[in-house]
């Protein structure tokens, strides 16, 4: 005759009081991890041709790459556990930015995308909300893991986008920090990965405080 067992979810002390973890919290953190990766691989990708193939027809090609870069992006952002509700909102807010900023000079430039925004640097004024969103994963994942390579990231993103808006990186410099930044994101994305789950759902003794904090004041 054979017993079957009962698995009992593990009970964690939250800074509120006791919570466990689900399988739709594990669930959450896996569909992050993956938006994360699939942004990270169309990032290197476009980044590798961008670096060593930018012929015309290759750059035809970044265009559906950024676009799956972007989807990506916005899922991991619907599904990343942040404490601050308003912040996670501002980071959801400047993905739909950039995200309206690239459909538009997408669809009313004849050029290929990436050629539009390397030649027009004001575009970055709007397609650079999104990589402000991304900036800011990059800044909470340092903020929680103190991982080196998000670190580097925080730093890099803004330091390229911002020196080719005002024209002050020579080519050779802004190609550099776009190698860094693609190898980087691909590590970061790689590590995040084989992490384990439960830290990366953090502490939802603060959420269901918090939502409670709200629905007080509400």
């Amino acid at each position: 005759m054979t017993t079957s067992t009962i698995s009992v979810p593990e009970v964690y002390q939250g800074q509120f009081g006791e919570f466990t973890i689900d399988q739709s919290d594990r669930n959450g953190v896996i569909i992050y991890r993956a938006g994360l990766m699939v942004a990270a691989v169309c990032f290197a990708v476009g980044s590798a041709l961008v670096l060593f193939n930018n012929h015309p027809p290759v750059l035809q090609a970044l265009t559906p790459l950024y676009t799956c870069f972007t989807l990506a992006l916005g899922v991991s952002l619907l599904t990343i556990h942040i404490y601050l509700a308003p912040l996670h909102r501002l980071l959801q807010a400047f993905w739909l930015i950039g995200s309206i900023a690239a459909l538009a000079i997408a669809h009313f430039d004849d050029q290929p995308f990436a050629v539009t925004v390397y030649n027009q640097p004001l575009t970055i004024l709007g397609v650079g909300f999104t990589f402000a969103a991304l900036t800011g994963i990059y800044f909470k994942e340092a903020f929680c893991f103190h991982r080196l390579e998000t670190k580097i990231l925080t730093v890099t993103v803004p330091l390229l986008l911002l020196g080719h808006l005002l024209g002050i990186l020579p080519t050779q410099w802004e190609q550099v920090l776009l190698g860094i930044w693609a190898i980087f994101f691909l590590v970061f994305a790689v590590r995040k990965a084989v992490q384990a789950i439960p830290p990366d759902i953090g502490d939802k003794s603060v959420f269901t405080y918090l939502k409670e904090k709200r629905m007080t004041q509400v």
